[in-house]
């Protein structure tokens, strides 16, 4: 089983219930060391007076925060510990809103909240099922390592979540930070209908185990690559972006597919690979065991996969 990562009791009225806090995701990011290119040399990193050059100890470390001009002001960790919040023993909610009027901008990380034993499950269970019929979260506020956290508690599936927030001061305001925003009404006629059936025509339900991080999948293909001697593959470049004189008709082209599949061709064993980027077209080329792949152009490998499609067995696809 895993570890709670804080134990306490939500609180609401005068209920209070004994819950633990794990954490709801995990970080698949593939992580590396640093090396000195050519050489079998770990790259560490030391604090250094930047004057002297000379390696500190971390017990001599103060923190120092610019106030601007240059000027620092300087804080001992002792004076952090003396305003630092206590470790918080409760989850106090003080109010309870729908659920759906929370901007997802404010949402941060996800943890569960589950019974700290099984004497709780019962209120657990009511708090649980109220929540859910009347699609609100409870919000409160808590302490966890040092920092304290904004939280909506909701329910999600059978167990109580617990999501952490930003502040309203941490949310930036677009329109005083980005350029070339439209304007209002900017959209409309012709192009916003095609846009409006393409979003229809590509619209169903939400299945998170349709997608996957393709990029830690590549890196990991590379690093098992690496290991076994085979050849390194190169990715291409995104597509172009659209230019307005052609927005319509990628438009028109784009539900046409949305609306046959995903694919504008009707011919089942020859897939239309006009579009195909060509990166695309390598990752294709490599389930299909085509040698060589890594040196060809774009049209070379178009004409190698559309090739390669027409021969090999229905259903599969050849070893690479």
């Amino acid at each position: 089983m895993a570890r709670a990562i804080w134990t306490g009791s939500i609180n609401f009225g005068l209920v209070s219930i004994p819950v633990g806090l794990y954490s709801a995701t995990e970080d698949h990011t593939v992580h590396f060391h640093q090396f000195q290119r050519g050489t079998a040399d770990r790259i560490r990193y030391q604090r250094v007076n930047e004057r002297t050059g000379k390696e500190i100890d971390y017990g001599d470390i103060v923190k120092g925060r610019d106030v601007g001009g240059g000027d620092y002001v300087i804080v001992e960790p002792e004076e952090l510990d003396d305003i630092a919040p206590g470790r918080s023993r409760s989850i106090d909610i003080n109010s309870f809103v729908d659920f759906d009027e929370i901007d997802p901008v404010y949402f941060q990380k996800t943890y569960w909240l589950a019974p700290d034993g099984e004497q709780y499950v019962r209120p657990y269970a009511l708090l649980l099922e109220a929540m859910a019929r009347t699609n609100r979260a409870g919000i409160a506020t808590f302490v966890m390592r040092g920092k304290e956290y904004l939280t909506a508690i909701r329910a999600d599936d059978g167990v109580l979540a617990l999501q952490t927030l930003f502040f309203a001061d941490e949310i930036r305001n677009p329109a005083e930070l980005l350029d070339n925003l439209p304007q209002r009404n900017l959209a409309r006629g012709k192009e916003l209908e095609m846009a409006t059936t393409l979003i229809e025509s590509m619209s169903g339900p939400w299945n998170p185990q349709e997608y996957r991080d393709t990029y830690t999948e590549r890196v990991e293909r590379l690093i098992d690559d690496k290991r076994r001697g085979h050849e390194i593959v190169t990715e291409a470049q995104p597509p172009a972006p659209t230019e307005m004189s052609d927005l319509l008709e990628a438009l028109q082209r784009s539900v046409s597919a949305a609306r046959s599949g995903g694919r504008e061709s009707d011919t089942q064993d020859e897939p239309d690979l006009s579009e195909a980027s060509k990166a695309d077209l390598t990752e294709m080329a490599r389930d299909l065991g085509i040698e060589g792949r890594s040196k060809m152009t774009r049209d070379e490998l178009r004409d190698a996969v559309a090739e390669a499609s027409r021969t090999a067995p229905t259903g599969g696809r050849k070893a690479s």
